[in-house]
């Protein structure tokens, strides 16, 4: 059974129970009120809004980053109200549609604020998946990047599964990277991201607290 979060919050789960968010239910062309806009560093402001889709795996909406600023740095950012996670799952269907220079979108965990995060992003331009602390607005690699074929204008699952200071990354259920950090160590938020240029839609948003 499929529920969207305005169902959830009107039986009564707790913000630690699991959810799915599939953008069915928001309004067309505007940011869905249960999400807060944010970026990272500079250049023009984000974008994100409900689209239509016709490939969208729960039609016919789809929640969007439509933006497209050539700035290198520019992560624009769309981060869940009132949740935070420590330990669990977030995953979320996602299409890259275009960009020149990046064609990439991701995961975000453990949300501080704008400048402070952690980062999990596939990209269809360079083909492989890679994982990221976000600190002060820098971005460092936690790793080398793993490898992976990721289609424009198709969609992949992209999935974070975190316990303590471990991560693991899944793409379309096959785990391509874990490791340990420890710089963000208490709950945080959870959200979208992308990089500079990219148009990116993104579904099907879920999130299992354990």
């Amino acid at each position: 059974m499929r529920y969207t979060l305005g169902l959830l919050l009107a039986f009564g789960l707790s913000a630690t129970a699991p959810r799915l968010i599939n953008f069915d239910t928001a309004p067309l062309g505007k940011t869905p009120p249960e999400w807060n806009v944010a970026m990272t560093n500079r250049g023009h402001w984000p974008q994100w809004e409900i689209v239509i889709d016709h490939t969208a795996p729960t039609q016919p909406y789809v929640f969007a980053q439509v933006a497209a600023d050539r700035v290198g740095d520019r992560y624009p950012l769309a981060v869940l109200k009132n949740f935070t996670m420590g330990d669990g799952e977030v995953s979320v269907r996602v299409k890259p549609v275009s960009g020149h220079d990046y064609r990439s979108g991701g995961l975000v965990w453990h949300y501080r604020d704008e400048n402070n995060y952690y980062l999990a992003r596939i990209n269809a331009l360079e083909k492989n998946v890679q994982v990221f602390k976000v600190v002060n607005g820098h971005r460092s690699p936690l790793m080398a990047p793993a490898r992976h074929e990721v289609p424009t204008n198709d969609w992949s699952i992209l999935k974070v599964a975190v316990k303590g200071a471990r991560f693991q990354i899944y793409v379309d259920h096959r785990r391509v990277l874990q490791g340990n950090d420890y710089t963000f160590r208490n709950p945080g938020g959870v959200g979208l991201w992308t990089v500079s240029d990219s148009v990116v839609y993104f579904d099907d948003f879920r999130i299992f607290p354990k």
